[in-house]
C-alpha cells in the first residue's frame, strides 16, 4: 500500500504543477479530496493492511491528504485574489419599488362578514379541519347510505374512513352544543374541502361561515329576519332576494337564500345556469336528531343554522366571472384588492 500512496502523491503534484485557472482546480478537488477520492479510497483500503503495516501507511496517508489540502488552499487564494474584482453598484439606477401587501379578497370578505354576524350578537368560534366521521357525518344526521360519505365528495385520511377533511364547517356546532349550554348564539368560519372538478363556480378547498342560535322557543321567521339583515348590510339596501325550499339533513324545514346574479342581473347566464339567481346560503330550523347529539332537548330548545359559502359571497361583490381567478396568484387580479 506504501507504494500506491506514493504513487498517487507523485500524480498529485503533477496534477497540481498543471493547473491553470479555477475550474482546473475545482476539477482537481473533486477527483481527489471528496469523500468519494482517490486519498479516501486509500484510506478506504487500509483496513486490509496488515496489522504491522497500519501505522506506517496511516501516517503516509495522513501526509498526502496534508501535501494535497495544503496545495489546493494555496492555489485556491491565489486565483482567488486574480480574479477580476466586482462591478461596483450603480448609484445612478433608479431605487427598487417596494409593494404594499393587502388582505386577499376572499379573507376581507369572511372579516366583513364576521364584524357583520357580530354586531348582530354572534360569537366566533372555530374547529379542526381534521374530523372524524361521527362529528362530520352522524351526529349532523346524515344517513349511513349518504352520497357526501363516498370518496367522490369527501377526501378521507385513512382507508377504514375514521379520519377526513371536514367538508364543512357544521361539525363545530356539535362541539360548541357540548360543550356549551343554550342560549347558543355563534357563527364559525373556517376552511372546508370537498372533492369535486374545479370549474367556474367551484373548487375542491374554499371557506364557509356557518351560524347556529339555539334558546327557547326560537322560530323560523327570526332565521329570515336575520339574513336578510346580514344580506342588506352585505349588499346593500336595495338588493333582490329570495328564499327557496331545499333539503339539508341537518334542519328541517330548510331553504336557501339566493340573490339576483351579479354578472346578468336576472336575465340569465352560465354563472347563474340561466336561472337569474345565484345561491349564497342554506339555512333552516336545527333538526331535533342534531340537537339530541350535541346534548341538548329538543322538547324545551330549538334553533336555526345558515351557512354561506364566503368565495361565491367574494364573486358577488366583486363582479368576478371565475371562482379560480381568486387562487391563481394572478397579480392583475390581486392588485385590484
Amino acid at each position: 500500500m506504501v507504494e500506491q500512496i506514493k504513487k498517487l502523491e507523485t500524480e498529485i503534484r503533477t496534477t497540481l504543477g498543471n493547473i491553470k485557472d479555477a475550474v482546473e482546480l475545482d476539477l482537481f478537488r473533486l477527483k481527489y479530496l471528496v469523500k468519494k477520492g482517490s486519498i479516501a479510497a486509500l484510506f478506504e483500503q487500509m483496513k486490509d493492511a496488515p496489522p504491522s503495516e497500519k501505522p506506517i501507511v496511516g501516517r503516509e496517508l495522513n501526509l498526502l491528504r496534508h501535501i494535497a489540502e495544503s496545495e489546493y488552499k494555496e492555489l485556491k487564494e491565489k486565483f482567488n485574489s486574480s480574479s477580476p474584482a466586482k462591478k461596483q453598484i450603480d448609484l445612478t439606477l433608479p431605487g427598487r419599488t417596494h409593494f404594499t401587501g393587502t388582505f386577499h379578497p376572499t379573507l376581507r370578505t369572511m372579516d366583513e362578514m364576521i364584524d357583520i354576524f357580530t354586531e348582530l350578537g354572534f360569537g366566533v368560534a372555530e374547529g379542526p379541519d381534521i374530523e372524524d366521521g361521527y362529528h362530520n357525518f352522524d351526529a349532523l344526521n346524515f344517513p349511513p347510505d349518504h352520497p357526501a360519505r363516498d370518496m367522490q365528495d369527501t377526501f378521507f385520511i385513512k382507508s377504514d374512513k375514521d379520519l377526513l377533511l371536514r367538508t364543512h364547517t357544521s361539525p363545530v356546532q356539535i362541539r360548541v352544543m357540548q360543550n356549551q349550554k343554550p342560549p347558543i348564539r355563534c357563527i364559525m368560519p373556517g376552511r372546508v374541502y370537498r372533492n369535486e372538478a374545479i370549474n367556474a363556480r367551484s373548487l375542491a378547498e374554499f371557506h364557509q361561515i356557518e351560524g347556529l342560535y339555539i334558546n327557547k322557543k326560537v322560530s323560523l321567521a327570526e332565521l329570515k329576519g336575520t339574513l336578510m339583515v346580514f344580506a342588506k348590510k352585505m349588499y346593500g339596501e336595495n338588493s333582490s332576494f329570495r328564499f327557496r325550499p331545499s333539503f339539508f339533513p341537518f334542519t328541517e324545514p330548510s331553504a336557501e337564500l339566493d340573490i339576483t346574479c351579479y354578472l346578468c342581473h336576472g336575465a340569465g347566464c352560465r354563472i347563474c345556469k340561466h336561472s337569474g339567481w345565484l345561491e349564497i346560503a342554506g339555512c333552516g330550523m336545527v333538526h331535533p336528531n342534531v340537537l339530541r347529539a350535541g346534548g341538548i332537548d329538543p322538547e324545551v330548545y330549538s334553533g336555526y343554522a345558515f351557512g354561506f359559502g364566503i368565495e361565491r359571497v367574494t364573486l358577488l361583490r366583486t363582479g368576478i366571472d371565475d371562482i379560480r381567478l381568486l387562487y391563481d396568484n394572478d397579480v392583475r387580479v390581486l392588485r385590484q384588492f
